[in-house]
């Protein structure tokens, strides 16, 4: 009963416009995104990011021994590795920086190089000098 009136008519054909290809007709939908920002979720969540390494024992003496040693000289050059967190997801990366130390600022527990670098000394894990 649905629709007998107009099932068997023949189908419309335009004097005016060339009929579209099934390509074309979905070209015009393409640019409607219904997930807009979607494949972007995606990829963050498949980024990978390093959990935070506890220090040993002997690593952190050997880092106490480092900055102690940095306290005792002018300027040298070191290469830091250190965590910097993440700031859109838990967890975060090392990090290497090679530079020349300016000072040690024990108050804010930090090391500061000549280019204006600032880090952390607790997201240190490792001091080497050059």
């Amino acid at each position: 009963m649905k629709y007998e009136d107009i099932i068997n008519l023949p189908h419309h054909v335009s004097d005016k416009r060339q009929r579209m290809s099934n390509y074309e007709r979905a070209a015009q939908f393409s640019p409607f995104a219904a997930l807009t920002g979607y494949d972007e979720e995606i990829d963050e969540t498949a980024r990978l990011t390093d959990s935070v390494h506890e220090l040993t024992e002997d690593e952190m003496s050997r880092l106490d021994a480092a900055i102690q040693r940095i306290s005792e000289l002018y300027r040298p050059t070191i290469r830091v590795t250190y965590f910097v967190p993440d700031e859109r997801k838990s967890g975060g990366a090392y990090v290497q920086y090679k530079g020349q130390l300016r000072f040690l600022e024990t108050g804010s527990g930090r090391l500061k190089f000549m280019d204006s670098t600032e880090i952390a000394i607790n997201a240190i894990v490792n001091i080497e000098f050059e």
